[in-house]
């Protein structure tokens, strides 16, 4: 059975280079989408598809989104699946915050069952908000990722994830080994890596909680299994930065941590990226690491502002994130409003088509994924959101004076979040509604 959504659909093919740029987007004002099998088979006018397959019709059910937008389902590349609990936790900056509530929370996923309904409640909020594809830290319990990824395969979305590996620096109950860390890893390697939708992430969650034999085993698993990604944080804080050189006197600095361990290509994730030196720049550049921008994350920790413009003119990829529970919303229309605050803070503009350009088609490629998610192309995974940009009254009456396309996406861009999400699909199959007639 083959299905097709009407709706106005946007879908973005390259970067765009200001706020005119319409080569840069396909938008269609009555369009539709022919899913099958959990794949985008042909994207056009909704009148031309209906006479392309007008001899299958009655195999075709079709569902009518008009007025709303049809663009790619978003996609989150930094958070952390144990948080769920620890976000708007008060008061603190990074390194208390890690000590106070987070090691404290992620110790609880030791338990399966603790791990198995917070997997559900953490995959319910990603969809509720939008989110087809993420990139997730689970625990540095092996069952958390076990959780983690067999809540992946029941609802088949494109996630990638991995345990940390830390073995220092935080209460016992939450720390490894070299050893363990690496044959855990790889075990869930072994056990999920490409089975499905799911991808693998190598995880040393920082410099401060592994040990240079931590790092060593981390260097080998990216030797052994060079086609998973690998996600660690990197100059998020001050006094993080500090305590980490503190730590490998003998590095260059920050980055040439992970440099010396041979970690750095283009599948590495480095969450923050915010207070960096020269050199670190040029290594970023050098070798196509992959700097993860967190607005609600660092307005909220008071980490620092985050410089796009200044890392793009050197030809870095950025990504965009929430980085819950630091984030403080699973919105990437939230995510996306922050950032348009520190970039203007920052002398830079966050225009709305770049913006969702960025947490589409702009993740996708900072993830090596554009072939398969970001995009609403033919081939494509048919992993989409449906965006209602009048959801709320104040919504609603801000877009009775828009006339273009790039108000009614600023307009979503900061006033939007779960509620202007009308529906999510996954491979082809809608979610949201399974959710809310749950909830009802």
């Amino acid at each position: 059975m083959k299905t097709l959504l009407r709706g106005r659909v946007l879908s973005f093919h390259a970067e765009p280079k200001g706020i005119d740029d319409q080569q840069s987007y396909l938008y269609l004002e009555d369009g539709a989408l022919l899913v099958e099998n959990g794949k985008i088979i042909a994207c056009d006018d909704f009148e031309a598809l209906i006479r392309q397959h007008k001899s299958d019709l009655d195999d075709l059910t079709l569902i009518d989104h008009r007025p709303h937008l049809l663009m790619p389902g978003f996609i989150d590349p930094h958070l952390h699946f144990p948080q769920v609990q620890v976000i708007a936790s008060w008061g603190a900056q990074l390194l208390d915050w890690l000590n106070n509530y987070t090691f404290p929370q992620e110790a609880l996923y030791e338990d399966p069952s603790h791990s198995k309904a917070m997997a559900k409640a953490f995959f319910d909020e990603l969809i509720r908000h939008g989110t087809t594809s993420a990139v997730a830290y689970c625990s540095v319990h092996r069952q958390s990722a076990e959780a983690f990824f067999t809540e992946a395969s029941a609802r088949n979305m494109r996630m990638i994830g991995g345990k940390v590996m830390m073995d220092r620096n935080a209460p016992d109950s939450v720390l490894d080994t070299p050893r363990s860390g690496y044959d855990d890893s790889k075990a869930l390697i072994d056990a999920w890596h490409g089975k499905g939708r799911n991808l693998y992430a190598i995880t040393p969650r920082f410099a401060i909680t592994s040990t240079p034999e931590q790092l060593e085993a981390t260097g080998q698993l990216v030797k052994d299994h060079p086609d998973c990604h690998i996600q660690t944080h990197l100059s998020e804080n001050m006094d993080e930065i500090a305590f980490t050189k503190s730590l490998y006197p003998d590095a260059k600095d920050y980055l040439g941590i992970y440099e010396d361990y041979g970690l750095l290509s283009e599948k590495i994730l480095l969450g923050h990226c915010i207070h960096l030196e020269p050199r670190e720049i040029e290594v970023l550049a050098d070798t196509d690491a992959r700097p993860v921008f967190c607005p609600t994350s660092n307005l909220f920790l008071g980490s620092g502002l985050f410089n796009d413009a200044g890392l793009r003119e050197k030809g870095i990829t950025n990504a965009i994130a929430t980085d819950i529970g630091g984030g403080t919303s699973y919105s990437m229309l939230q995510t996306l409003n922050e950032g348009y605050k520190i970039l203007q803070l920052r002398g830079q503009k966050l225009d709305p088509l770049r913006a969702f350009y960025w947490i589409t088609k702009g993740n996708a490629e900072a993830l090596g994924l554009q072939s398969q998610i970001g995009t609403l192309e033919e081939g494509s995974e048919a992993d989409i959101v449906v965006l209602d940009s009048a959801s709320t009254p104040a919504m609603a009456l801000r877009m009775q004076k828009a006339e273009k396309l790039s108000e009614e996406l600023f307009i979503l861009q900061i006033m939007g979040d779960d509620r202007a999400i009308a529906e999510t699909y996954v491979a082809g199959v809608p979610q949201k509604s399974k959710l809310q007639g749950m909830d009802a």
